[in-house]
């Protein structure tokens, strides 16, 4: 089950590819606020930005939400 606003593993992917917020923010063409309020889960997400995401990261958009443990993406 997926709880609203938890998006612990975009926080962990940024780090584990050490990244600053500023640096996934700019990919994004967001502030480095907004992405850090993505990140806390005080904002949810939009589509667009869970889709640009799972790109940036080669991971699936069930993957960042924790709908899964695996990361691939389904081709």
């Amino acid at each position: 089950m997926v709880i609203k606003g938890n998006y612990r593993r975009i926080r962990d992917l940024r780090e584990d590819h050490d990244l600053t917020q500023v640096q996934v923010a700019k990919m994004l063409s967001c502030s480095q606020r907004v992405y850090s309020n993505y990140e806390r889960g005080d904002i949810d997400i939009p589509t667009y930005v869970l889709i640009e995401l799972s790109n940036f990261y080669g991971v699936s958009v069930d993957y960042l939400l924790g709908l899964t443990d695996n990361p691939k993406r389904n081709t």
